[in-house]
């Protein structure tokens, strides 16, 4: 039998009510936790928000989300057969589920 990774997900997006999700993701040892996300998003919720640009456009930091409350690389952070939460980043505006305003003000398109 393989070895499940279950992801619960704080969903949002702002006026709207938090909720979690939680989605049943098969294992492989050297899975990343984005890994993990880009099969929710393929296989379960293609409207799951997640924030990553490493595979196409290498812009690094783009990932970065809290897992069990410690803020971590959603690509360098290993996917594991347990429970594991996710959550955006708490000090930053949230844009929608795991999606956080990255840019400084003085740096964001009007």
């Amino acid at each position: 039998m393989s070895e499940i990774a279950e992801l619960v997900i704080a969903r949002a997006a702002p006026g709207e009510p938090a909720r979690t999700e939680r989605f049943a993701v098969p294992f492989e040892p050297g899975q990343s936790v984005l890994d993990g996300l880009r099969h929710i998003r393929a296989q379960h919720d293609p409207s799951l928000a997640v924030r990553f640009s490493c595979i196409n456009a290498n812009a690094c930091k783009e990932c970065m989300m809290l897992l069990d409350g410690k803020v971590i690389y959603a690509c360098t952070a290993r996917l594991e057969p347990r429970v594991m939460v996710l959550a955006p980043l708490p000090n930053k505006q949230l844009l929608r589920d795991l999606v956080t305003e990255i840019a400084p003000p003085d740096e964001r398109l009007e």
